[in-house]
């Protein structure tokens, strides 16, 4: 028996397209509070961009445009996979409940890791400029 559902399955690379740029938006917005102040969040008012939160802040900025637009997503996706993991390690499981992400408020760090790690290995979906090189690449000339 297939469990896949029928309707959904011609949609499956817009939805990996979707499932990404609405990711690395998000993810977008913890890099620039971090460094640009917007939105503003007091706790990131005096990062040093060479402290560990500031070099977050540099990967989660570059590597969220990157992802938004799509391009390098496979190795961009696995950085921040990493980083990610790296945080709730350092920055979340280290407060207690390793096993327990919303006691220690490390789920939002487990998604993102796994959302990521996805797109690692999925791609980027259909509409991403890495789909568009390829589809240039593949054009008989």
């Amino acid at each position: 028996m297939n469990a896949k559902p029928a309707f959904l399955s011609p949609w499956q690379p817009q939805l990996l397209a979707v499932l990404r740029i609405v990711s690395a938006y998000i993810f977008l917005l913890h890099g620039t509070a971090k460094l640009l102040h917007w939105p503003h969040i007091a706790m990131f008012d005096n990062v040093d961009p060479f402290s560990m939160t500031g070099i977050a802040g540099i990967l989660e900025l570059v590597g969220g445009i990157l992802l938004l637009i799509g391009l390098f997503t496979r190795p961009v996706a696995f950085v921040l996979s990493g980083e990610m993991a790296a945080a709730y390690f350092i920055g979340h499981a280290s407060r207690g409940a390793p096993l327990l992400p919303v006691i220690n408020q490390g789920d939002a760090a487990v998604l993102y890791c796994f959302v990521f790690l996805y797109l690692a290995a999925a791609g980027p979906g259909t509409w991403s400029v890495d789909t568009a090189r390829a589809r240039t690449r593949a054009a008989p000339t």
